[in-house]
């Protein structure tokens, strides 16, 4: 597999990070009462632990130049110490809180059967295949969008980024603007994140390790889709 062979397959890839409930989720179809979900699931899947996949990668890696950029990843995620000011797992707690949700819920969640099946291959494909597939299941599929080709290709759409004043969970459902600060620091770093995660995938990627990267983000792609089914069922979604 090529350098752009490499490329092209990872952003198809990611192009399939799409789900038929995001709209309905965006729209203020989920009722209030069930939106906690949701937010539960996510936390307890990747955004509470997303830090430690990263650091998984980092770890693993035998190049400092590349672990340079994880560190750094890490770092902000963790500690909120160059943008955020705070740990980016607390500031997504700021979601529920801004809706008065019973932040208890989010000590002991219970995932549903397809979240805690993606968690276990998260956490396998992490700890397991090595640096690259580490990086490549955090860095690019976690972390990244069904935008990427718009990070790298200035002709591509872009990640869409309205005013915060249009923020779905602000106009349907009165989250106060201030719970917004880890939308906000993300729009501060995620520009960096994307060429870094991108950076050291093209660059530092081994031609024999190009094709389990892509294996393992298709698979978390897989995974991925179930989850958000299982999500969307819970929280009384239909699909059309």
């Amino acid at each position: 597999m090529t350098r752009d062979e490499f490329r092209e397959a990872l952003l198809c890839a990611m192009e399939s990070k799409t789900h038929w409930a995001w709209p309905l989720f965006t729209s203020g179809a989920v009722p209030k009462a069930r939106l906690h979900i949701h937010l539960e699931q996510e936390y307890e899947v990747y955004v509470r632990d997303f830090p430690i996949f990263v650091a998984r990668a980092y770890v693993q890696c035998p190049i400092a130049e590349v672990r340079r950029d994880l560190a750094e990843n890490i770092y902000e995620e963790e500690t909120g110490g160059l943008v955020a000011g705070k740990p980016h797992p607390e500031l997504f707690l700021e979601y529920p809180r801004g809706m008065n949700m019973d932040l208890d819920r989010f000590r002991y969640v219970q995932l549903l059967p397809a979240a805690a099946t993606y968690r276990a291959f998260l956490d396998e494909a992490t700890q397991h295949r090595g640096w690259e597939v580490a990086a490549a299941v955090s860095t690019i599929f976690l972390e990244g969008t069904a935008h990427e080709r718009g990070e790298l290709d200035p002709n591509a759409p872009k990640r869409p980024a309205p005013p915060l004043e249009e923020h779905p969970l602000v106009v349907h459902y009165d989250l106060p603007l201030e719970a917004l600060a880890l939308t906000k620091a993300h729009r501060s770093v995620e520009g960096d994140h994307r060429q870094a995660a991108w950076r050291l995938m093209l660059s530092h990627v081994a031609e024999g390790s190009r094709e389990p990267c892509v294996d393992a983000v298709r698979e978390a792609a897989n995974h991925w889709q179930r989850y958000r089914d299982d999500v969307a069922a819970a929280c009384g979604l239909a699909k059309p």
